[in-house]
């Protein structure tokens, strides 16, 4: 019988949690050589460019706190700088991302901005701190925006973290309908961050989604025939109807969804349907983003992928993260159709 994923319940150590920080298996391989910037876009060569510059200058020593701290006697660094890669959706900033941290000298730290939060929470703030405060750069991939309180705590640790002398580097993502107004995001982020704005330089990605050029994220549900068998016939397959994950994704911590995909190398669903409340939605948005890390096909029946959320949902505060999941969600299940040879 078939595995569900609904029957998965993960409790990873706070050692599996902290091994974790480091880029998915999706961007494992992730170099500035293998980036490829597409030449309609110049901003995507000049931050290739700009990526390898600043890996370059990490861990050199940084200019003392001036003439007042000197004659305090104080050897105080100046607090270190970081970047801000902004853009749309597919366009490479994790892929550079990745690449800045598989070339940092000394200790480099990876993670999504939900993950960074979750770690924190399950192991207290002053000993993120005292864990981070010895990497050499700290990389945060989708900085989100639409959570205050995540946010003041991020940024908070930002600040001591920069202070100690540890670089940061954040990518977020400017909506869709935001990217002819020049820096949307990375004026949200800088607002966000305020009195550290300064220790930050924008690099602007622009360029089209490579997931779906054109924008186009409509596929195609497969029969739920097509979806039964394919799943009983292949190894590491799991197969769950939609609502019975739902419900399970309530009942699950999504700092464990990670744990939950170990080992599965397809994932089978019945019955997807349109998702019409936020909690559903939001913990929806975290598996399908441990999935694209992963690069686990998604077999599905039910409605299009494209109507996974409902306009209300991608018309709200976290417009950014159902249109970042409906993306790869997309991608994803494209993958999976391919594999059932539609």
């Amino acid at each position: 019988m078939t595995e569900a994923l609904a029957d998965r319940r993960p409790v990873p150590s706070l050692d599996r949690l902290v091994a974790d920080l480091v880029p998915p298996p999706r961007f494992a391989d992730a170099r500035l050589e293998t980036y490829v910037p597409d030449p309609a876009h110049p901003s995507q060569a000049q931050a290739k460019e700009r990526i390898g510059a600043f890996a370059a200058q990490l861990g050199r020593p940084r200019s003392g706190g001036g003439l007042l701290a000197r004659l305090r006697g104080k050897d105080t660094a100046a607090p270190a700088h970081g970047l801000y890669l902004d853009g749309g959706y597919g366009v490479g900033k994790t892929h550079l991302l990745a690449s800045l941290f598989h070339v940092a000298p000394g200790r480099p730290v990876y993670g999504t901005f939900v993950e960074y939060t979750n770690l924190v929470g399950a192991m207290g703030y002053q000993n993120a701190v005292e864990l981070f405060s010895s990497a050499s750069v700290l990389c945060i991939d989708e900085f989100e925006l639409d959570d205050v309180g995540d946010t003041l705590l991020i940024t908070r640790l930002i600040r001591e973290l920069s202070d100690a002398g540890v670089a940061v580097v954040a990518t977020s993502n400017t909506l869709p309908e935001a990217l002819g107004e020049g820096r949307f995001a990375a004026q949200d982020f800088l607002r966000e961050i305020q009195s550290m704005a300064e220790r930050f330089d924008v690099l602007r990605i622009d360029g089209e989604d490579y997931r779906h050029r054109g924008g186009d994220v409509r596929t195609p549900p497969l029969a739920e025939e097509t979806v039964r068998e394919h799943a009983a016939a292949t190894d590491g397959a799991t197969l769950d109807g939609f609502e019975d994950l739902l419900a399970h994704l309530k009942e699950v911590h999504p700092s464990r969804y990670g744990a939950m995909i170990d080992d599965i190398r397809c994932v089978h669903l019945t019955g997807l349907r349109t998702i019409t409340d936020h909690h559903d939605g939001l913990r929806f948005v975290v598996l399908v983003d441990r999935l694209y890390d992963r690069e686990v096909p998604v077999l599905a029946s039910g409605t299009d992928v494209a109507e996974i959320y409902t306009g209300e949902l991608l018309a709200s505060g976290y417009r950014k993260k159902y249109y970042r999941s409906l993306s790869r969600l997309a991608s994803l299940a494209r993958d999976g159709a391919a594999l059932a040879g539609v």
